[in-house]
């Protein structure tokens, strides 16, 4: 032990010796440890993000997609592939209590951007096309004014609901119901507001406008078919029952018979947290090993100027040798210095990942998002004991050069 301490009280002062060198080479090693603690925290205030919108929709929801999933991966339409076989009689059929015992009611999704106009202001915003059924599905209250109905839509009446922010901006105080504006030059009623939403997603719900969604098929999108369905079910304790049904329900109007041929995918909020935690796990681990090459840079920077102050110090390890210092305690206090610096930059690197990541939290919170801070204990104890690997992987080689040193050529160097 008496041997290791002074070996490291050596190591330290030959560190101390070149504190501008020391500062930089650790510094490598600091923005490689702050760039992986900072992905792995960034990307798991991702998932929680993504969690916590589904878990806000609802535990009581089932989510239809059109068409299936690619070779058993995430949906087709996670990518930007259009898919047209979910159309708005397939949710009559799902709002209907014979096929879906267990519904509470089921809504349609299309959605576009669009400008809107009152007067002469105008905003570029979302319009969303849903069924008359949506407040039924969704947690949302219209603040004064009503929602369309089953009549409304079913006569494509041109009426409209605002969110919040739309009306702030286009309104200015006053009374928007009863108010015509424009969308997409086509003319629409406004006979209600939404309360306050909030953010979802990386979206703001308030700044939204909401349409019958087979009026927005027909004069903003062109299309006879949805892009979602969400069906409401009257306890979590029938989810999977209702989801068979659902099942039932599109298999038998789309006449398919093989559940290996479904066009469509039937996913509960628990399957979706799971699926989309399953895809953000593989994005962390990808950004994360593109961020520990900065770790091997680092490494080379290390044995570069270990190699260096081997070159430097031959004098003084062939003195040593000379007065019988053995060839293991020159590999060990070289290797404590690699191992120290790459320390002193790993401590640096996860306090500045730390900070970092909390500052990125606070901003992302203070937008309205709902963000939490994940700073693992096991990513900074993992963090740390990779940089005291790169220490001892990358200060091997220049210790052991300097320990095979021939003490009589060494003290003949010049």
């Amino acid at each position: 032990m008496f041997d290791f301490l002074q070996s490291f009280r050596v190591a330290i002062r030959g560190l101390l010796t070149n504190k501008g060198r020391t500062l930089l080479t650790s510094l490598g090693i600091t923005i490689g440890i702050a760039s992986v603690v900072m992905v792995v925290s960034i990307g798991s205030g991702a998932q929680s993000l993504i969690v916590n919108q589904v878990k806000g929709v609802g535990s009581d929801l089932i989510g239809v997609l059109p068409g299936g999933r690619l070779e058993e991966g995430p949906p087709a339409v996670l990518f930007g592939i259009t898919v047209t076989t979910l159309t708005l009689e397939d949710v009559e059929a799902l709002n209907d209590p014979a096929n879906v015992p267990n519904v509470v009611a089921a809504t349609g999704y299309v959605k576009g951007g669009s400008t809107v106009s009152y007067g002469g202001d105008a905003i570029d915003t979302f319009f969303n096309g849903v069924s008359y059924t949506f407040t039924d599905v969704e947690d949302v209250k219209v603040e004064y004014g009503r929602f369309f109905d089953e009549s409304e839509q079913r006569g494509l009446e041109r009426v409209v609901v605002l969110g919040s922010q739309v009306v702030e901006e286009l309104f200015n105080g006053t009374d928007p119901l009863g108010e015509n504006i424009k969308i997409q030059r086509e003319q629409f009623e406004v006979i209600g507001v939404f309360e306050q939403r909030g953010n979802a997603g990386f979206q703001n719900r308030d700044d939204q406008v909401f349409v019958p969604a087979n009026v927005a098929q027909k004069l903003f999108l062109g299309i006879d078919y949805i892009n979602m369905a969400r069906v409401k079910i009257d306890g979590e304790e029938n989810l999977d029952r209702a989801r068979q049904d659902v099942e039932a329900t599109l298999r038998e109007r789309h006449d398919i018979r093989n559940p290996a041929d479904d066009d469509f995918i039937v996913e509960t909020s628990e399957n979706a947290i799971d699926m989309l935690s399953s895809i953000t796990d593989v994005l962390k681990f990808f950004l994360a090993s593109i961020a520990a090459i900065s770790l091997v840079i680092g490494g080379i920077g290390i044995m570069n100027i270990m190699l260096v102050s081997v070159t430097e110090r031959i004098r003084e390890i062939g003195l040593r040798k000379a007065l019988g210092a053995r060839r293991r305690r020159i590999l060990e206090q070289f290797l404590l210095e690699a191992v120290t610096v790459t320390m002193i930059g790993g401590v640096a690197g996860i306090t500045v990942g730390a900070l970092m990541s909390a500052f990125v939290a606070i901003v992302v919170q203070s937008l309205g998002y709902d963000w939490d801070l994940v700073i693992s204990g096991n990513a900074i104890l993992t963090a740390f004991l990779v940089s005291c690997s790169v220490g001892i992987i990358f200060g091997f080689y220049p210790a052991k050069k300097a320990a095979d040193l021939n003490p009589i050529d060494a003290l003949r160097y010049e």
